[in-house]
């Protein structure tokens, strides 16, 4: 007779084989009672509405939301593919956001059907689905974007509501900047005599410094006999001046953020001091800062170190084949990997103390970092060698995030984008506050973003002459919600304010 462990086994090997064809919204059709309820009061499935399920975490506390975020656009992708077959769409509006490289959660979802509806689906974690009954584009006019039916990008640009030049700005330009030559637009604009929206789209292209473009679509229209009125929706200049078509929704979208925080951070952060005249002095006290600084930064991560064994693994007065239980040697292996970052730090602290630029020289050390974060790991035979090769090759998520981080292909593109900003800002505050919060939007790396996140804000730090700042474990949720502020609101303000106060407190 098979034991509860054997049937949880053949269990699981059922729900892989279902996530190995692809399934994530799974429908209680797709597995049998037995194994449903087996999966459930284990934790390695959750039920998202009545007879649809996703694949969970059985380490995931109560009412955390990792699952399904992360499960959110494929889940719906399934469910309305289901309900409605071929006849529906996602609303011009989100499927500009997601052309613009947006994939953060909504919290609804506006779905266009044909059919006789306007009904709200209640989902998980304060999001729903709104499907009405609207007009679908046509066939010229649609596109999937990873299973969702979406609009093109043109024919979402055209469709529109004029209050989303102001309400999304970002996304909007961003998704402007991917426009080719005025020919994408002009089709469907002579086609539907659409006067008012070529003179809104005139103005658009113009405000981010399409100038062609624009001009090309006011003569064309004129030539056409219609009158058109150019007209710029937007309700300020863009931050970001746009010559020619960008391939990368990403990278424009990080351009676009970079210059429209700036200011709010300015504003929010004190002055910075001079560059530390004694390099020396002030490298003493960044070491005596380490044992707190890993014991915060650790913590923060979900790591259960002792101050103890921050101690033992400075002083080398540690033994790593000890009788340890797993989750202790992985506490332990997160500790050494920490204390030989550390080290790696301070040396890129040493050469911007030197004269060096700091973009620059963290372009050139994080994946130094990164391997020496994780190199005890490899070790000990908990990662595999190929794991300190570099950038992530698979999708991530942030716990309990509604941000969801660029695609694998788009973070080879950012990274160096994200170093040329860097080196190129010549406001310190600007440095230490989106060299943060960009590398974390990234997430370049499956693990450790939030580590080497702090090091390289506390690098910029240095680079400004502010102390090194240590974030406390008990402001994590501040923290973190600072962070979401940015990544899903695009306010900077929060994380700004933040710092400012960790900064604060040193001088009082």
């Amino acid at each position: 007779m098979a034991t509860p462990s054997e049937k949880l086994a053949d269990s699981l090997k059922f729900l892989k084989d279902l996530q190995d064809h692809g399934l994530v919204a799974i429908r209680s059709r797709d597995l049998s009672r037995t194994h449903r309820e087996r999966l459930c009061k284990n934790g390695f499935l959750q039920e998202v509405i009545k007879g649809w399920y996703i694949p969970a975490r059985p380490d995931e506390r109560p009412g955390e939301s990792t699952s399904w975020y992360a499960s959110f656009w494929a889940f719906c992708a399934s469910y309305l593919e289901s309900r409605f077959d071929d006849g529906w769409c996602l609303s011009p509006e989100q499927s500009l956001a997601l052309h613009a490289g947006n994939m953060t959660v909504p919290q609804q979802l506006l779905v266009r059907t044909r059919k006789e509806t306007n009904n709200v689906t209640v989902l998980p974690h304060n999001t729903s689905l709104l499907d009405v009954r609207a007009d679908l584009p046509g066939e010229k006019d649609k596109t999937k974007l990873e299973g969702l039916r979406i609009y093109t990008l043109p024919a979402a640009l055209i469709a529109c509501a004029p209050r989303t030049f102001k309400q999304n700005p970002t996304d909007i330009r961003t998704a402007l900047a991917m426009i080719a030559d005025s020919s994408d637009v002009l089709e469907r604009l002579l086609e539907g005599g659409h006067t008012t929206i070529a003179g809104r789209l005139a103005g658009a292209f113009r405000n981010i410094g399409r100038v062609d473009i624009a001009d090309d679509i006011v003569a064309t229209m004129r030539t056409a006999d219609y009158d058109v009125r150019e007209d710029d929706p937007f309700e300020a200049p863009s931050p970001v001046l746009f010559g020619k078509r960008e391939k990368s929704p990403y990278v424009s979208r990080i351009n676009i953020l970079w210059q429209k925080m700036r200011e709010d951070i300015i504003n929010e952060l004190p002055q910075p001091p001079s560059i530390p005249a004694n390099k020396a002095t002030y490298l003493k006290q960044v070491d005596d800062l380490y044992t707190s600084d890993a014991y915060h930064s650790l913590s923060i991560e979900g790591y259960r170190v002792s101050h103890e064994l921050i101690e033992k693994v400075k002083s080398g007065d540690w033994n790593p084949d000890a009788d340890e239980t797993d989750r202790e040697h992985r506490n332990a292996m997160a500790a050494r990997g920490y204390w030989q970052t550390f080290q790696k730090v301070k040396q890129s602290i040493e050469n911007i103390l030197d004269g060096q630029n700091p973009g620059t020289v963290v372009h050139s050390d994080h994946s130094s970092w990164y391997r020496e974060l994780f190199a005890p790991s490899v070790t000990a035979g908990i990662l595999k060698p190929a794991e300190l090769a570099g950038y992530r090759s698979d999708q991530v998520y942030i716990r309990s995030s509604m941000h969801v981080p660029p695609n694998r292909e788009a973070v080879r593109d950012l990274m160096p984008a994200f170093f040329k900003l860097l080196e190129e800002e010549n406001e310190a505050a600007v440095r230490v506050v989106l060299g943060h919060f960009i590398f974390v939007y990234i997430h370049p790396y499956m693990d450790g973003n939030g580590r080497i996140g702090r090091f390289l804000m506390n690098t910029m730090m240095a680079a400004g002459g502010y102390p090194w700042t240590i974030i406390p474990v008990d402001e994590r949720d501040n923290y973190m919600s600072a962070l979401e502020s940015a990544s899903v609101g695009q306010d900077i303000k929060p994380f700004a304010s933040f710092l400012a106060s960790l900064l604060d407190s040193k001088e009082t």
